[in-house]
């Protein structure tokens, strides 16, 4: 009779962990499909922003510098991650997914990997796209200015 509540108590904190831990507790399809294509935008800005973007030009420029001077294979490594696109948005989505807790299809870890991969396959689509328009607004802003000289030398 003494082992009846521990016992009781035991079978009510399973309860409870399996009652979070299921996957019926998961987000519909649909919803953590929403889900993927919008947290993916933030991973996009920020890996594209500290990449690309002039506000970080000098740690960019210093990271492309120690990434080709350092001695070690680690070192050049670990400075060649915030250079490039790709590599960054890896980290980005980590820190995305400590701070939402999404999963993809399955409600343990290895719905945190699945979600970060296809975050990061995402975001990279974003970024691919982004530097498509970007390219293209460029070209059409050199062709404008082509013509604006041509004009002037008309007249």
């Amino acid at each position: 009779m003494g082992f009846k509540p521990i016992v009781m108590v035991e079978i009510r904190l399973i309860e409870t962990f399996a009652l979070y831990n299921c996957s019926i507790c998961m987000m519909p399809l649909s919803t953590q499909t929403a889900w993927l294509f919008l947290i993916a935008i933030p991973v996009a800005c920020i890996a594209w922003t500290v990449t690309h973007e002039e506000v970080f030009r000098e740690p960019r420029e210093y990271c492309i510098k120690q990434s080709n001077v350092r001695k070690t294979l680690l070192g050049r490594k670990f400075f060649y991650l915030f250079t490039c696109e790709y590599c960054f948005s890896h980290y980005v989505t980590v820190i995305m997914l400590l701070l939402t807790g999404y999963k993809l299809l399955i409600d343990d870890w290895r719905g945190y990997l699945l979600a970060g991969f296809a975050l990061v396959w995402v975001a990279n689509i974003y970024m691919s796209l982004f530097a498509l328009i970007k390219v293209d607004i460029k070209k059409e802003r050199l062709q404008c200015e082509n013509e604006e000289e041509k004009l002037e030398k008309k007249e």
